[in-house]
């Protein structure tokens, strides 16, 4: 009889550090893992830094999401934060907590995965460090790092009116293919019987559970003269009302430009393509389509097809958490 698979409570930090370090790629830091800090070279001197957590429940259902799938997915949605400010990633440093049952087969998977999602979204960007913990509830908390290698960072509040609303990337498939996983999953993540998916339903899961954010075309956008830009996460609607905000706008869409299902792309998220804006007279960058304009602030920091969107539209944790964990 064969002994069983390791839990991550049978080994010490140490040793499922190793476990980890020897799937990452190797080191493109100055100095990488296993020092109190890496060291990173810095072109241009100004570093961009975002954080992100992933937690069983709100964020990923260990039901439907494989290690290697959550480990891409950690480094897509930080990436993407990264790409929409136009920098070009270069690290990432992951914390994971986890429980002590967690069989070690699970933390390679995941090492996997993160390395795989670097390696085909951001060529050249690799996991540097991070810590391990015990906890009751499987959560990933990624930083992630960028250089801006002598541009401006391209915020949330340049948007003026006049310019150019375009996105770079998928809109409504991550929401599309979440709503497949819940009508062939039990909320409590018991799986029900399901029958096989169609190649279109497989793409679907495929968009929500392994994200393809354009993550090069954010330095694209900030070379053409992108005048905003942001990740959209939490779904169109939602946040290109944040970049109206921001900028003390109004933007304005059009449906027809959103593709097959405009309601997915309006109301879904976490498919991280980038939102961005452009002055009229230089169009939008290569890779984005236009599919809106930005006018004088109004009433409303949304419109869909001249009208205000009164839609409930996007991803808010502390709103909707109650709705998913029912």
């Amino acid at each position: 009889m064969s002994a069983p698979d390791p839990v991550v409570g049978d080994l010490s930090e140490g040793e499922i550090l190793a476990r980890i370090l020897g799937r990452l790629a190797p080191s493109h830091a100055l100095l990488g893992p296993g020092d109190d800090a890496a060291v990173l070279a810095a072109p241009g001197g100004r570093i961009v830094a975002s954080v992100d957590t992933l937690v069983h429940g709100p964020d990923f259902r260990l039901a439907w999401s494989s290690a290697a799938d959550l480990g891409w997915k950690a480094a897509a949605v930080n990436l993407a934060d990264i790409a929409a400010m136009g920098a070009r990633p270069t690290a990432l440093l992951v914390a994971l907590a986890m429980p002590d049952d967690t069989p070690v087969a699970f933390v390679e998977g995941l090492a996997d995965g993160l390395r795989a999602g670097c390696d085909a979204l951001a060529p050249g960007a690799a996991v540097e460090g991070g810590d391990l913990t015990v906890s009751d509830t499987l959560t990933i908390a990624v930083t992630a790092l960028g250089v801006l290698e002598g541009s401006a960072a391209v915020t949330r509040s340049g948007a003026r009116p006049g310019d150019v609303v375009a996105v770079c990337g998928e809109l409504g498939q991550a929401a599309r293919g979440l709503a497949i996983l819940f009508d062939r999953f039990r909320v409590d993540g018991r799986p029900v019987p399901v029958t096989a998916l169609t190649d279109a339903d497989a793409a679907l899961v495929s968009a929500q559970l392994r994200p393809h954010p354009p993550i090069a075309a954010g330095v694209v956008a900030a070379a053409h003269g992108a005048t905003a830009m942001m990740d959209v996460s939490d779904g169109l609607s939602l946040d290109a009302s944040r970049l109206a905000r921001a900028s003390g706008v109004t933007v304005a869409l059009r449906s027809d430009a959103l593709g097959a299902d405009p309601d997915a792309a309006l109301t879904g998220g976490e498919d991280h393509a980038l939102l961005a804006t452009f002055p009229a007279a230089a169009g939008p960058a290569p890779g984005f389509r236009v599919i809106g304009t930005v006018v004088a602030r109004g009433d409303h920091s949304l419109l869909v097809d001249g009208g205000p969107f009164d839609g409930r539209g996007g991803w808010d944790p502390y709103r909707d958490w109650d709705a998913v964990s029912g």
